[in-house]
């Protein structure tokens, strides 16, 4: 059974793909794109790598005692 926080990081991972495809889909078709959006592809990006860097760390702990 997976936990909220584990869900949380599932919609997040979704959330930042989407608004990624969304940013480089506006830049193909040479729409104008709003400055928020690769901030907030950025921000969710930034979130994900220091919770995976945080598993990593947790996980040497606990092998290393």
């Amino acid at each position: 059974m997976k936990t909220t926080f584990d869900m949380m990081r599932v919609w997040a991972v979704l959330t930042g793909l989407v608004l990624a495809a969304w940013f480089f889909g506006t830049l193909w078709l040479g729409m104008k794109t709003s400055d928020t959006v690769p901030m907030l592809i950025s921000a969710i990006g930034g979130f994900e790598m220091m919770l995976y860097v945080q598993d990593l760390v947790l996980k040497r702990k606990r092998q290393n005692g």
